[in-house]
């Protein structure tokens, strides 16, 4: 029989045994990155982050299985929208939070929620784990738990569970093994190629040059000049800059190689940057901020800096980042996400459901407008995950 146990601090797992079970490309899942947010109050109770990270145990006490995740007193920083639930809840007179989340906090990056490693035996491990992380919540007390931006395989799983579906949307590109970024640019319609090169064009002639480094690559005062371009870029749109300085920092030390800063300067002057982690096969960008506004810069330093990253070192796909219609043009294609959700109360889980079979119709109709804007030619495109799968919120009852 399975063992669930809930840990507030990532460190209570050994660093080895929650790698061995994370792979290696996903490396906002890695124990380093979690830990750090820990050590530099990145989460924790002010900011409505506290850790609840599950390990699922076998019969002999072996480590099979763990998930990250929080006992949250906010939406803030999850990227799978829930607001209305709570707004609902709160004219209802009932209390929405706290509430259990499974994600990489401040991350809308699709991958392995549920940690196992390589093993023939990993849905039945995922189905331990999800029926305990419900049992969990149940014993909390809590409103709801929410895994989010979890693969499809584990989707299936949670579905398969009794928690309810939900589709969502952002733009991803696939490699179909370009050789370089003039290979990427001639599977584009011709208009759409001279909007690309118009765009690097009007970079290079302002005089703007580029240098892409490594965590250990970069010093202490290129950290400062990003962290500070960070903070700017939240202040700028009303957010929270959660990460600190601290954390770059010991992410950049501990996680090395996969962490990617993409540097941006006019003449000696660095007037950008672009923070990115890199998997074993995909690229992962996160955040940027710039001194002041130059034309086209960012998609230059966001977009077409990791894609020429992408392409030199043969990832597989290029995760920008959430949301963004104008990502298109630029190659990335619409591609489906998903979260899966259990609902404490009755009466409130059959709303909700009802909600997100219409948001998962309305949904599929957008994945499939979306990409009839693709900048590939009609014979170029290139492979994306498999489509949106039809009924929205179902359970194993249906």
């Amino acid at each position: 029989m399975f063992s669930l146990s809930t840990h507030s601090a990532i460190d209570e797992i050994p660093a080895a045994d929650w790698n061995r079970l994370a792979g290696p490309d996903a490396p906002f899942l890695r124990h380093e990155f979690l830990a750090a947010q820990e050590r530099h109050g990145c989460v924790g109770p002010t900011l409505g982050w506290v850790p609840q990270h599950l390990a699922l145990r076998d019969p002999a006490g072996a480590l099979v299985a763990v998930a990250p995740c929080y006992l949250k007193s906010n939406s803030y920083g999850e990227f799978v929208f829930d607001w209305a639930w709570a707004d609902a809840y709160a004219r209802a007179g009932r209390r929405y939070y706290p509430k259990l989340v499974v994600a990489s906090p401040y991350t809308p990056a699709t991958g392995g929620r549920i940690l196992t490693g390589d093993t023939p035996r990993r849905a039945e491990y995922a189905a331990a784990l999800i029926r305990g992380a419900s049992q969990v919540a149940e014993g909390l007390g809590v409103s709801s738990l929410h895994w989010l931006f979890t693969s499809e395989e584990e989707t299936d799983w949670a579905v398969g569970q009794g928690l309810m579906r939900r589709l969502g949307c952002q733009f991803h590109w696939h490699n179909a093994g370009y050789g370089s970024f003039d290979d990427l640019l001639g599977a584009f319609s011709a208009a759409k190629r001279k909007g690309v090169r118009r765009e690097r064009r009007r970079v290079a002639e302002a005089g703007i040059g580029f240098r892409q480094l490594c965590g250990g690559e970069v010093s202490p005062a290129e950290w400062a000049l990003f962290h500070r371009l960070y903070c700017d870029t939240f202040d700028k749109r009303g957010g929270i800059p959660t990460l600190s300085l601290g954390f770059f920092q010991e992410i950049a030390r501990t996680l090395g190689e996969q962490v990617l800063l993409v540097l941006a300067y006019q003449g000696s002057e660095p007037i950008a940057a672009a923070f990115n982690l890199v998997g074993s096969r995909s690229l992962y960008g996160r955040h940027w901020g710039c001194v002041a506004d130059y034309h086209s810069l960012h998609f230059e330093a966001c977009y077409y800096q990791g894609l020429e990253f992408c392409i030199a070192r043969g990832l597989e796909r290029f995760e920008p980042g959430a949301q963004g219609e104008h990502k298109i043009s630029r190659g990335f294609l619409p591609t489906p996400t998903w979260s899966a959700h259990w609902i404490a109360d009755p009466g409130f889980r059959r709303g909700i459901e009802h909600f997100l079979k219409l948001e998962t119709e309305g949904m599929t109709d957008y994945l499939a407008e979306m990409r009839t804007h693709s900048p590939y030619r009609a014979d170029a495109q290139p492979g994306t995950t498999s489509g949106a799968k039809s009924g929205g919120a179902r359970t194993s009852g249906d």
